[in-house]
């Protein structure tokens, strides 16, 4: 894919704040420096205000790299008559940040640290004597009630007559006449400055796209993670077994394995299903299951002839991932659906080839993804929801092998549980390939899929963004 052809991936308009981390993390894994974006923020910033010609520059500063964007832009206003920089003196700055503030330190910038609302106070007549105040102390990260000093800095600004320009993203409260975003905006009315992020920083997966699992919270309790079921089996008897342990590698708590084919695997639920392929007879048992489910994952080693059960168990299903025999018309829809299909399988259930290009290819995924998410596995994955496109090119030629598609599916599953299917397939595609690659590493072309189990929680959960 050409970098011309690649514009009409780009997404466009407000950008949230995980979103905006992740596609910060991947730029950096491409090589841009946080520092080299901080820098280019804080550029903007400094250009802005100066189009007001002012020569009393006040610049308000968080601990974040908020913060940092605004002590660059003081920087390079150093030549102003006065540039008063305030930043909390208490609490840990980001690594960006601390580096800022050691530069301003032999800046022609004066250096004001608070702890507290009193010592705002004292700074008064710095902001009744500034001709621009800046703001830079809470960016897209802000949750919660502003704290002080940050309450008084908020209220000192907005008492001012100077007009304020917000660094990305106004501090709640603060009266804002101009907002400086970066990349794209993340409120509506905000001007956009282009810092360089590269363009395939948004429109592949990447290690920045980690950062939007979440967390497990310290008192978690069990299922926490998410309950997953996996129906299939009976004409191929390992699959849905690579698919469950995936989904358990991937974080599910309860997984749950729905089939006729029996594996004794002890991390497993087994849920027997009597005679050798699944039917209209194993419903009512079925169902049940589904009910209780976060997320079903359905089709691997499933066989032709099941596929009555499918559409039976996308009408109970809340969220579902649909692989392998599953996708075949009518098409299954869960309330929420991801298809895992190869380019067979789109051909199948589209009734439409896959054309040879990865552009066009995008296309044809994006104009598919009518009924859900679809994730096109293939040398370079595409996935899309109908709204947007996304590539990921982690994988190996290894990953050929009977198996790999099915753990994807598993790996989808859990994910699903905690994230939207958009986003869970888009990281599934990426840790798979990943996983794939790791082991590849170790058995070349004698890799099997379960070789990529361990290997998913290692790229699964290091998270790869920045501060």
């Amino acid at each position: 894919m050409t970098p011309d052809s690649m514009w009409e991936f780009l997404e466009t308009g407000i950008i949230d704040a995980g979103r905006m981390r992740a596609v910060e993390g991947n730029a950096v894994a491409l090589g841009q420096p946080s520092l080299l974006m901080m820098e280019s923020a804080g550029r903007a910033v400094a250009d802005a205000v100066l189009a007001g010609s002012p020569s009393r520059v006040l610049v308000l500063c968080g601990r974040g790299n908020n913060g940092g964007d605004g002590m660059v832009a003081a920087r390079y206003l150093q030549h102003l008559d006065a540039v008063d920089v305030v930043y909390p003196d208490c609490g840990s700055m980001t690594s960006s940040t601390a580096s800022q503030v050691s530069l301003l330190r032999h800046c022609s910038v004066t250096l004001r640290p608070v702890r507290c609302a009193a010592d705002v106070d004292r700074l008064t007549p710095l902001f009744d004597s500034a001709d621009v105040i800046v703001d830079a102390m809470l960016g897209t990260g802000i949750s919660g009630a502003v704290r002080e000093p940050f309450a008084t800095l908020v209220a000192r600004a907005n008492a001012s007559g100077a007009p304020v320009v917000a660094v990305d993203v106004p501090t709640p409260g603060i009266r804002a006449d101009r907002i400086i975003s970066f990349h794209r905006p993340k409120v509506e009315g905000a001007d956009v400055a282009d810092i360089g992020i590269p363009l395939e920083a948004e429109v592949y997966t990447g290690p920045g796209d980690l950062a939007l699992v979440p967390a497990r919270a310290e008192g978690a309790h069990k299922g926490a993670g998410g309950e997953v079921l996996v129906v299939g089996g009976g004409p191929y008897q390992g699959a849905p077994y690579i698919a469950a342990m995936g989904a358990l590698r991937a974080g599910a708590d309860i997984v749950r394995v729905a089939s006729p084919a029996y594996i004794p695997m002890p991390d497993l639920i087994y849920e027997r299903l009597e005679g050798r392929t699944i039917t209209g007879d194993h419903l009512e048992t079925i169902l049940s299951l589904v009910e209780r489910a976060d997320v079903v994952v359905c089709g691997m080693g499933l066989g032709k002839e099941s596929h009555d059960v499918v559409l039976a168990i996308a009408e109970a299903a809340k969220r579902a991932v649909f692989d392998a025999d599953a996708l075949a018309r009518p098409l299954p829809v869960a309330k929420e659906t991801i298809y895992t299909p190869h380019a067979g399988e789109f051909a199948r259930m589209t009734g439409t080839e896959l054309p040879p290009d990865l552009v066009t290819r995008g296309r044809s995924v994006k104009a598919a993804a009518t009924a859900g998410t679809v994730l096109l596995k293939g040398p370079v994955d595409v996935i899309s929801d109908g709204r947007r496109v996304r590539f990921n090119r982690t994988g190996t030629p290894a990953m050929t092998v009977g198996g790999t598609g099915d753990l994807l599916g598993g790996v989808a599953g859990a994910l699903f549980c905690q994230l939207p299917a958009f986003e869970a397939a888009c990281i599934a595609a990426y840790v798979c390939g990943r996983a794939g690659m790791r082991a590849a590493e170790e058995r070349a072309n004698g890799m099997l899929a379960t070789d990529m189990l361990d290997r998913i929680p290692q790229e699964l959960f290091r998270h790869g963004a920045p501060e």
